[in-house]
Order: structure tokens, then sequence, then C-alpha cells
């Protein structure tokens, strides 16, 4: 058996006050199909830059493979992709990188074709033949899926669980239980492994706490009920003692001989104050190790408005095309208020142009008919997120939304006060995604088109913003690739791309 061994692993960035990691100490077998979760801005990233040796920390890390990095850096995308794969393992033979690029449904001729002109899932298929042909690697995935369709991810799910020896980050819960076998977590207070896929491993984290919630509030109500046995206790032992010492010299005869019975009635009591404090002090201990990684989430909301007719909008026969190429054709469908629908399809077949066709913010050709009521105000969240700039508040500004609503919105979203500080620019690829996200909820609208907002989003975040829009009467129209978001959210289906 194979060992990674991380050992005392202390790490903070520059200029940060607080750690990303203090005195982590885990051992990886080398064998495992890890799949890596936790929460945006918790470390996923930074911990497999530090097993790369691009961050450095304190403490040791030794292991008997080679970490490689996905995303992998390409010097030249000119080159043919079948050169660029034998770059990445040039100890392989042609006949082995075909058989993986067969399993990976690799289009025929991308072989002999340059690397820049695949799609950007097709690129991620590619690199990752290449890294499992590596010799003596240990792969370090991150966010593989954020470029592939519903039926990419399900073809890699299946090909990452025939391998072995990785660590995958991603958010998307249906693509982990399919391929992993154990589940490395970064808790709000520690770092731990579990034997299982992600189900098991969220069922097993939901008994514990359920029983740590169930525990606390047992010893909530013990330490009350102690604390005022402790004061009438108390009260008891300062009656006791002063009857012992306080006798009236008038009375002499009398009080001498109940003296003694009083100064034992006193020591009694304060033999069962004690009794009652040390108890106090063991359950108030037991409850200080409760609750430390039970990721506590605030309801999110939002508000839409109401429009004055059902019916939103109507699209026959839509065909969409840039010069030559058709993007899609045949699309068609109503948005009646109170929906929430879901463009589905492979990659490139125009969900995205559909949907900036109705928001307007279109650059190509079109025709059939799109027929979208005047007055609409729509909130769009874009699936790019280079356009973001500059600080939180000149952003809010941009949407002519409230600043203190915004800020509210992310410290829900999980969110540290000190992210306030920073520019947008400087924030992780989740972190952007919020902000588009939050600043949408901010918005009134009668309308929210949202382009695969869940892209780089932490699992938890997820099920707050699904528990968000099933409980609202919002109409909202995305595309998403998460499938269990979708089978969660969408109440009506459109798909784009078959005839």
């Amino acid at each position: 058996m194979s060992l990674i061994k991380i050992s005392n692993l202390s790490f903070s960035y520059d200029g940060s006050c607080e750690n990303v990691f203090e005195n982590v100490s885990i051992q990886l077998d080398t064998s495992w199909r890890l799949g890596f979760v936790g929460r945006n801005g918790r470390g996923k990233t930074t911990l497999l830059k530090l097993l790369t040796g691009e961050l450095h920390g304190s403490g040791n890390i030794s292991a008997s493979v080679d970490f490689e990095y996905f995303p992998y850096a390409v010097r030249n995308e000119n080159n043919f992709t079948i050169d660029i794969i034998r770059e990445i393992a040039p100890d392989i033979e042609d006949w082995e990188i075909y058989r993986e690029m067969s399993l990976l449904n690799i289009s025929e001729g991308a072989d002999y074709q340059p690397f820049s002109t695949l799609s950007s899932g097709e690129q991620t298929k590619a690199l990752l033949v290449g890294l499992f042909l590596r010799q003596n690697a240990f792969l370090l995935i991150d966010e593989p899926t954020n470029h592939l369709d519903s039926d990419g991810r399900e073809l890699l799910g299946k090909y990452l669980s025939r391998k072995s020896g990785f660590i995958l980050v991603s958010h998307d819960r249906n693509f982990i239980d399919a391929c992993t076998d154990h589940i490395l977590s970064i808790n709000r207070r520690n770092i731990e492994i579990t034997r299982g896929n992600y189900s098991e491993w969220q069922r097993n984290k939901d008994m514990r706490d359920s029983f740590e919630i169930s525990q606390n509030e047992r010893l909530k109500k013990d330490i009350k009920r102690l604390e005022t046995a402790a004061r009438r206790t108390a009260e008891w032992s300062d009656k006791a003692e002063r009857a012992k010492i306080g006798f009236d010299p008038a009375k002499v005869e009398k009080s001498i001989n109940r003296r003694p019975m009083q100064a034992a009635k006193a020591k009694k009591m304060m033999s069962r104050s004690a009794a009652i404090a040390e108890r106090r002090e063991r359950a108030i201990d037991e409850k200080s190790k409760l609750l430390h990684n039970i990721e506590s989430t605030a309801e999110l909301k939002m508000r839409p408005l109401d429009f004055h007719t059902k019916q939103l909008i109507c699209l026959e026969n839509i065909a969409i095309r840039y010069g030559n190429k058709t993007a899609c054709e045949s699309v068609t469908f109503n948005v009646t208020q109170g929906s929430r629908t879901a463009l589905v399809g492979a990659n490139g077949c125009g969900k995205s142009s559909v949907l900036k066709l109705i928001c307007g913010d279109f650059h190509g050709e079109y025709s059939g008919n799109l027929i979208k009521n005047n007055g609409l105000k729509i909130s769009y969240v874009p699936q790019n997120t280079d356009h973001l700039r500059g600080s939180l508040k000149e952003y809010a500004d941009s949407l002519s939304i409230d600043f203190s609503l915004f800020l509210a919105i992310l410290r829900k979203l999980d969110f540290s006060r000190e992210h306030f500080e920073q520019n947008i620019e400087n924030f992780s690829a989740g972190q952007k995604k919020k902000v588009l996200i939050a600043g949408s909820l901010c918005e009134q609208a009668h309308l929210y088109i949202w382009d695969e907002p869940l892209n780089y989003i932490d699992i938890i975040s997820r099920v707050q913003i699904e528990e968000l829009i099933l409980k609202s009467c919002a109409t909202i129209i995305f595309v998403e690739h998460d499938s269990a978001f979708r089978e969660k959210i969408a109440d009506n289906i459109v798909v784009i791309g078959e005839k």
C-alpha cells in the first residue's frame, strides 16, 4: 500500500490574517478515488497546489507518486491533439491513446486536429486521457465538468470509475457519486476522510449533525437546570452558614445544641453545591465539543414581481444563426408566470443563444417568432464571469441594487467580511458566481434567466439556492448541467438540438 502523508501542514496567503490550514495531518491511499468537497473559499484548490508544490507552507508532504494537476497547462495549443497527449505521457504507445480516447467518445479525427480547434469539453477529455496514461501519476482533478454537458458528465463519471488514484474536486453530486469511493471533506474546523461516495458521506454527516444538535439541546437544558439547582443550593448553604455562626447570645441555652446540627447542614449544602458545579462544568465541556462542523445556512430570499398576464414569452420555430453556422432551429416553447423551465441539450446546441435572444443581448441572426410582453423586467445571470471587475460596491451600483441587501445575501452564501474589502477579480471562480447570483436575487424582476449559474459553486450553496427557488413563486428559465439540481427545480424541460 502506497500512502500520501501530510503532516502538520499550515498555510496562509500573504496579507491574510487567517490560516487556510493549521496543523493538518492526514494520510491518503494512492489507490483511492477521492471526491473532494467543501464550501467555496475553504482551500480545496489551495491544498491541491500545495501537493503539486506550486504553493509552499510549513509542515511536510511525502509521497511515492508524482502529482499531476488538471487543468493541465498546454504550451502550444496549435499542436495536434495526439502530440499534446504524447507530450503529457511520453512512454505510452499510440494504441493505448486511442483506447482511452474511444472510452471518452472523443470525436473521430480529433487526434490530428489542432488542440485549439477542439471544444472545451473535448479538450478536457483529451487532457485527462494524457494524464491518466502518465506513469506513476496521482491526478489532482479540479472541476473537470464545467465545460461538459449532462451526457459528457455521465460519460466522464463512468470513465473515472474505472480508474484509481486521484482527488476530484467537483460540486456535482451525481457526478461525484458515480466515480468516487472515498470523500475528503474540508469542514469548518477540520479535514476528514470517510469511506464511500458523496451520498453515503452526506447521510453519515446528517446523522452525526442530528445527533450533535439533539445532544446540544439536552445539554443546554441540563446546564440550565444545574444552574438553577446551584443557585438554590447556594442560598440554602448561605442560610445554614448564617444560622451556624449567627446565634443570639441572649438565647445561648437554646442555640448551643443547634450549632453542631447547623454546621453539618452547612457542610452538606456546600458539598452538594460543589458537586452540582462539577457536573455543570462537565456538561459545558461536553457541549463545547459539539456543533463545530455543522454548516449553518441562512434562508435566502428573492423578490419576484407579478406580471399582469399569465403568459410572459412565446417562442415559435426559432432558428439562430451566426453567419453561415446554424446554432439551433425549430425551438418552440412558452414561458408562463411561476414556471421553472430548463433548457437541455449538448454543448454548442444553442441554449445560451436562446437565453441571450430572450434577454435582448443577442448579436446574431434569427428567424421565427419571439413574442415578449412589453414592460417585462428580466434579471440575467450570464455563464461567463470575466467581466467582473472592481469592488462589490461598484458592482451593486451598476445593477442599481441595495448594497446592504447585496452584502447580506453574500454573507448567507458564506462570504467572509474580509472578502468585502477585496476586488472581485481576486475572488475564486465560485465566489464570482455567487456575486452574480446575489446580484440577481437583489433585483426585482418578472423573469429570472440564469445560464449555468452553479459552475464552481459549492454543494451547500446549491442546496440553499434549490430551496429558495422551490419556496418562491419566481419565474425562471435556466441552463444547468447539474442533473440533481435540474431534477429538483425544473417543472418544464425544453430539449434544444433534437429534431
